[in-house]
């Protein structure tokens, strides 16, 4: 593991005259520590006022956590930090490397807290680990026997029960100071952010509400991480967090993949963990939990075409299933996706009950073999397992169909794009705290978002457009209150493609609100490329798509290289309260199994779609009624 060395010199010699003459005392020295001495430089990092977009993953595994173990992950923490920077690291596959297209800005290891590094120290023969009797199971050559562990665990996790023997709170500890320490290690102010975090494995009944906790800094952290195995209740959690803070610790939590929860990431009425919609828990929800993870390896979580069913891009990369190795779809849609979620947040509002949704959105990854690898064309797999484009796509052998399904219907993964005055820990958690993020499915396309009364019709051709935007209005994750003559206000939205990648094909605008008790939600087109005019009752239809799927290319001779514009609401009632997010689509590129299936030599399947349209989502900014 790199250790972050920083020698001082502490004591001075010094002759004062002949040999025979006295030398002073030596002079001692007040030493810095790494933490300090990191402090001392993040101080110093320039900051840009108007922001800068930085790019990253908070939800990243090893072979520290037992499922990354047990599904093929060879990896630590220190390769993750290491593959985010540039490097090539190992795979545990086929003795290929994972190598990232372009390096990140920031990057966290949020491995699981449940049995954190257990299986690994199992390798060790010198190891208390390597004598529990699932050791030998875990070990295995033999996939599916090793897979059969994993199993096991994970069902005992869903019922909140510890299988015995696997309790090693000593082990836990180790593995947790050496995580914290790794973080420190990798951290570079001003050119790579890390931050310590870890993942609360909460899914009753294979029902996800799992959270990655993550930590501004290195500073009065916990001994050991908190797990399903003290509660798989979110309110549990909070409390918890709630201790850290009285005890110096800075953090927050992110929710994730909804869509796997069966309607329980977003209760309406009583929480999984018994809470009635209060304000009480609205508060405290969001004083822990301003993010949410909207997009991952395991779909996308913006909303469902059962719940929008007017919405044409809603079938998107979903991926119907909950955490077990059954292959289980939800029963319910409704409480697992977000734009459901904060729009009911509108009407619990309205109801004197607080607002629990109002988050803002990033997206990220869920790997588990280090390596964050979102791009379509650089996809290895979500486990080490998958590193083999035979096995992503077709399948391993033994393993039952409906897994291997669900591997083939995995998406490559989202960014985390984040509008900070510098990559230091201090100015990203900052902006994560105030929801100045944006979520997107893989592409650094660069999206800004603004909503104010007093903004001019041709700000957009301003050299100092942003700086007037921040002044006289407010960023992605704010809050509008109506103006003093209750006009509509001004939405300034910019999008910028990937550099080197798809160009981009429109920018929408998705509003959600309630009248008369009921929710609703209309999706405007707002900017189209191409030179395809805008209507005001119909959307455009879908691009023409340059994706030849044979070869796995697409080309640019459709799309813009950017869209902007400035919007009002034209259906807009001061008196309503509502949110609003945009959604930027890219043209059709092939997915990640059209480029496996030319890997292979073989067509396409069927039963995965053979381009996709690649997207960011901003987070929502609410207007707010006098």
């Amino acid at each position: 593991m790199k250790k972050l060395h920083i020698f001082i010199t502490l004591t001075a010699v010094l002759c004062l005259g002949a040999c025979g003459e006295k030398t002073s005392a030596p002079e001692t020295k007040e030493i810095a520590t790494p933490k300090q001495q990191l402090e001392k430089i993040s101080e110093k990092v320039q900051q840009n006022p108007s922001n800068d977009v930085y790019f990253g993953n908070l939800h990243v595994h090893t072979s520290y956590s037992f499922d990354g173990y047990t599904n093929g992950s060879v990896t630590i923490p220190d390769d993750a930090y290491r593959w985010a920077k540039g490097e090539a690291i190992n795979d545990g596959g086929d003795g290929s490397k994972l190598k990232i297209l372009k390096p990140l800005d920031w990057y966290a290891v949020s491995d699981h807290a449940e049995y954190l590094g257990l299986f690994k120290k199992m390798e060790d023969p010198s190891s208390q680990a390597s004598k529990i009797e699932m050791a030998k199971r875990v070990l295995s050559k033999d996939q599916v026997i090793a897979f059969s562990a994993y199993s096991e665990v994970l069902a005992a996790l869903a019922k909140g029960k510890a299988i015995p023997e696997l309790v090693n709170p000593s082990i836990n500890q180790t593995i947790w100071q050496e995580v914290v320490e790794t973080a420190d290690a990798h951290y570079e102010p001003g050119k790579f952010t890390t931050f310590p975090a870890f993942e609360w494995t909460s899914h009753p009944g294979s029902r996800n509400l799992h959270r990655v906790v993550l930590f501004e800094n290195s500073k009065n952290l916990p001994q050991i991480p908190f797990s399903v195995l003290d509660s798989d209740r979110p309110e549990d959690l909070w409390t918890w967090m709630g201790k850290q803070r009285e005890n110096g610790a800075t953090l927050l939590s992110v929710a994730h993949n909804g869509n796997a929860s069966d309607g329980l990431m977003f209760p309406d009425e009583i929480s999984y963990g018994g809470s009635t919609m209060s304000k009480e828990y609205a508060q405290t929800r969001m004083l822990n939990e301003p993010l949410y993870e909207i997009t991952q390896i395991k779909g996308t979580s913006e909303t469902h075409p059962v719940l929008s069913p007017t919405d044409e891009f809603a079938r998107f990369e979903l991926w119907d299933y909950t955490l077990s190795d059954s292959a289980q779809a939800p029963k319910t849609k409704k409480g697992g996706y977000a734009r459901d979620a904060i729009i009911r947040g509108l009407q619990l509002e309205r109801d004197g009950k607080g607002n629990p949704y109002k988050f803002g959105f990033i997206g990220d990854s869920d790997t588990h073999n280090s390596a964050s690898m979102v791009e379509e064309d650089n996809y290895r797999g979500k486990f080490g397992m998958e590193n083999d484009a035979n096995h992503r796509l077709n399948g391993i052998p033994g393993f039952p169909d409906a897994n291997n399904l669900q591997v083939r219907q995995f998406s490559s993964g989202g960014l985390a794009a984040i509008w900070a005055r510098s990559n230091t820990r201090e100015d990203l958690y900052a902006a994560m705290i105030r929801k100045e993020t944006y979520a997107t499915t893989g592409p650094r396309m660069k999206v800004r978002a603004f909503a104010g009364y007093d903004i001019p019709d041709d700000i957009l051709s301003k050299k100092d457009w942003v700086d007037v935007a921040y002044k006289k209005g407010i960023p992605m994750g704010g809050d509008l209150q109506e103006s003093q003559n209750a006009q509509a206000p001004r939405f300034i939205v910019q999008a910028l493609k990937e550099e080197g990648g798809a160009n981009l094909e429109r920018i929408q605008m998705i509003k959600g609100w309630i009248k008369e008790g009921k929710t609703h939600e209309r999706i405007y087109d707002l900017a189209l490329s191409d030179n395809r005019k805008l209507s005001a009752t119909v959307n455009a239809p879908a691009i023409e798509s340059t994706v030849n799927a044979a070869d796995a290319t697409y080309n640019n001779s459709v799309g813009a290289a950017q869209l902007q514009v400035v919007w009002q609401d034209p259906e807009f009632d001061p008196e309503i309260a509502a949110t609003y997010y945009v959604r930027v689509l890219q043209i059709p590129t092939p997915r990640w199994s059209t480029y496996d299936s030319k890997t292979l030599g073989t067509p396409p399947r069927k039963d995965v779609p053979v381009s996709i349209q690649e997207r960011a989502f901003t987070s929502p900014i609410w207007y707010t009624p006098r």
